[in-house]
C-alpha cells in the first residue's frame, strides 16, 4: 500500500468515526490527489478551525479558485457547518477531509 493509499484509508476512517459520513471513495481519492504534496507535511495536511487566516485561505484557494464558487456569506457558513460537523474539539482536521466535506456540502462533485 502506498503512502497516499494509507492516508486515504485514514481519511475515510476519520469521515466515518468523527463525521458519521460513509465516504465516496472515488471522490475522496480525487480530492486527496487534488491536495497535492500538502498531505505529506504535518502542518499543511491539517486545517485549523479556529485560525481566521487559515479559513480565509480555504475559502479563497479551494472554494473560490478550485470549486469556482462566488464569494459570499454562504461560503463562510458552509465552512462553519463543515467545521462543526468535523467537531470543533477535534484538533486534527485533515485538509483532504475538510475539502471532501466542503465539496459535498456545496454539491460540486462534478469539479472532480
Amino acid at each position: 500500500m502506498s503512502k497516499r493509499d494509507e492516508l486515504i484509508a485514514k481519511y475515510a476512517a476519520d469521515l466515518k468515526d468523527k463525521c458519521g459520513v460513509n465516504a465516496d471513495m472515488d471522490l475522496l481519492t480525487k480530492v486527496t490527489i487534488g491536495c497535492g504534496p500538502s498531505i505529506y507535511n504535518a502542518d499543511s495536511s491539517t486545517v485549523s478551525g479556529s485560525d481566521a487566516s487559515e479559513l480565509a485561505t480555504v475559502k479563497n484557494n479551494f472554494l473560490i479558485k478550485k470549486l469556482g464558487l462566488n464569494d459570499g456569506a454562504d461560503l463562510d457558513k458552509g465552512i462553519q457547518v463543515v467545521m462543526d460537523q468535523y467537531g470543533q474539539s477535534n484538533r486534527n482536521k485533515y485538509r483532504a477531509v475538510v475539502y471532501y466535506l466542503l465539496t459535498k456540502h456545496f454539491g460540486k462533485e462534478s469539479v472532480y
